[in-house]
């Protein structure tokens, strides 16, 4: 799907705040309602807007270690990897699972109440995985930085 200007206006506006009304996000881009909620429709559909969540404070939930883990696989093959993902999509403590190239398979983003848990995390799904090779745990120790919107820029006319 090509993005035109009322597209990205629309992307951008629902990336700083998706509980904006359809009448008031309408008027920001200078467009009708229905023509709002229709666009909205075309960029659920086509994949471009995937969800719309509220964003929560990890350290207000009783959440605040943060995990980056590279993981090494024994063997990689199609269903091999797929696995993995499968099996990384299913754990609540996964916040992001990435494919990457280099010195090992997938970096993953773990979010968890504590060190035992994160301990025991490690142990349920990489222990018991005999696929995996090898994994490193980086352990973050401050945010400064955590974005969830891609700053769309509007097409030129």
């Amino acid at each position: 799907m090509t993005l035109d200007r009322l597209d990205t206006q629309i992307l951008n506006l629902l990336q700083q705040d998706a509980t904006v009304p359809l009448r008031t996000l309408a008027e920001q881009v200078h467009a009708s309602p229905a023509t709002c909620q229709r666009r909205i429709s075309l960029l659920k559909a086509s994949g471009v807007l995937l969800k719309e969540v509220a964003i929560v404070d990890r350290l207000r939930v009783g959440r605040p270690l943060t995990v980056f883990v590279s993981v090494e696989l024994d063997k990689q093959n199609d269903a091999l990897l797929r696995n993995f993902e499968k099996k990384m999509a299913d754990e609540g403590d996964v916040m992001a699972c990435y494919e990457v190239s280099g010195e090992f398979d997938f970096l993953l983003i773990v979010n968890s109440a504590s060190m035992e848990r994160y301990h025991a995390f490690t142990r349920e799904v990489f222990s018991s995985n005999n696929n995996v090779r090898n994994f490193k745990s980086t352990f973050a120790m401050n945010c400064s930085k955590f974005e969830t919107k891609i700053p769309l820029a509007e097409p030129q006319a």
